[in-house]
């Protein structure tokens, strides 16, 4: 199954290791197409730098996470502009999903779970996500 994971369960992913998103995240490294865009990267970089995850993981650990998630992922070129999401900022995760040939986004953003399914792809949290690739 090829999946795009939204940046917030990435996160969460990487600061509670045992977490729902967490779960999602290494069954998807495991057993699926991880996809992930420069843009994302960059978001998901941007984010673990900022001051206040210091006290929940090292530097080190957000790096060793980032370059794991690189090298457990196919990056994808996006070849679509999509403009459909209430919140604009998260257009580029379709733009991703539909460029990847994606079955699957894993978010908790309800601007995205609205939209389920997008072009037939499935929108999902990661417990629903879960579920699904138990079946």
């Amino acid at each position: 199954m090829r999946v795009v994971f939204d940046t917030n369960v990435l996160v969460s992913a990487l600061l509670f290791e045992h977490s729902i998103p967490a779960q999602a995240m290494f069954a998807t490294i495991e057993a699926g197409e991880f996809l992930l865009s420069e843009e994302l990267v960059n978001e998901v970089n941007e984010i673990l730098q900022r001051k206040k995850f210091e006290r929940y993981v090292s530097a080190e650990q957000r790096e060793e996470f980032l370059i794991a998630l690189v090298q457990s992922s196919e990056l994808i070129e996006i070849t679509e502009t999509i403009a459909v999401c209430r919140d604009p900022k998260d257009n580029y995760l379709l733009e991703l999903a539909v460029s990847g040939g994606a079955q699957v986004i894993v978010t908790g953003d309800s601007d995205l779970l609205i939209l389920n399914p997008f072009q037939e792809i499935k929108i999902v949290t990661p417990r629903d996500y879960l579920s699904i690739i138990s079946l």
